[in-house]
């Protein structure tokens, strides 16, 4: 049994992940973090980490960017792995998760949807087979009205998989309207689409002579990310400092 600190428990994600959580038998929450308490949980909730009194395995976040510094000086006091979601991180608090991994276990993915990282593990072998065929590669990215960010992190995240698998690197273009010229063959093209409710659509595109393939992921509901999180707080659970991430849920090793 792996027994959770939610940390972020009343937030909506947190709220989800409570729900999956109550249906697995391998993991238990046994406490929460938040400083709203409009929520009755089956599980004590405390306003700060300070006054959590509560033994656990690992901490899973979904809160906000502005309280992660002091979580991760938390989790390193208590020696908690901790699987840490919250996005929009700054280059400054991503040094220090970092610094924090090298005293404690912290795993970080652009994406916690079990999915989605499979697809970055499939594109290294397609891309290394179609690229040097003289494929072209667009991604095109949708989301819901109210996503701030264009293009998305895992949009950036399927670029970098697709990039990591290239001998020669390729640049990245986000806007074809500034310039008026044909396309080069060592550039993804990123777009993204903004409307109505959708969660998350993600397509990697190979275009060829004659022949297009194209990889897709659907997100219908949040949570997807939520079983991720659950799997990665299993996955933690034990190890030793260092900075993990979902690649290696997936394929259940160091």
């Amino acid at each position: 049994m792996t027994k959770v600190i939610m940390h972020g428990c009343n937030g909506h994600m947190g709220q989800v992940i409570t729900q999956i959580a109550a249906q697995d038998e391998e993991v238990e929450i046994v406490a929460g973090i938040d400083i709203a308490n409009q929520i009755q949980n089956t599980y004590p909730v405390f306003q700060s980490l300070e006054e959590c009194d509560v033994e656990a395995d690992v901490v899973i976040d979904f809160s906000t960017a502005k309280v992660v510094d002091h979580l991760l000086e938390w989790c390193v006091e208590k020696q908690m792995p901790v699987v840490l979601c919250t996005t929009g991180l700054s280059e400054e608090q991503l040094q220090k998760l970092s610094e924090a991994s090298k005293k404690t276990a912290v795993l970080k993915s652009a994406n916690m949807s079990l999915g989605i990282n499979l697809l970055m593990e499939v594109l290294e072998k397609v891309t290394k087979t179609l690229a040097p065929a003289g494929f072209d590669i667009e991604i095109v990215e949708k989301h819901h009205n109210q996503k701030i960010d264009a293009p998305s992190g895992t949009a950036l995240a399927l670029a970098d998989a697709v990039n990591d698998a290239l001998e020669e690197k390729y640049e990245y273009e986000f806007d074809r309207s500034r310039k008026r010229e044909k396309r080069s063959q060592k550039e993804i093209g990123i777009s993204a689409v903004r409307g109505g409710t959708i969660v998350g659509e993600h397509e990697i595109i190979f275009a060829g002579m004659d022949e297009v393939i194209t990889l897709k992921h659907t997100a219908y509901s949040k949570a997807i990310f939520a079983k991720g999180s659950i799997q990665a707080a299993k996955y933690l659970k034990g190890r030793p400092a260092g900075l993990y991430d979902m690649s290696q849920v997936i394929k259940n090793k160091d």
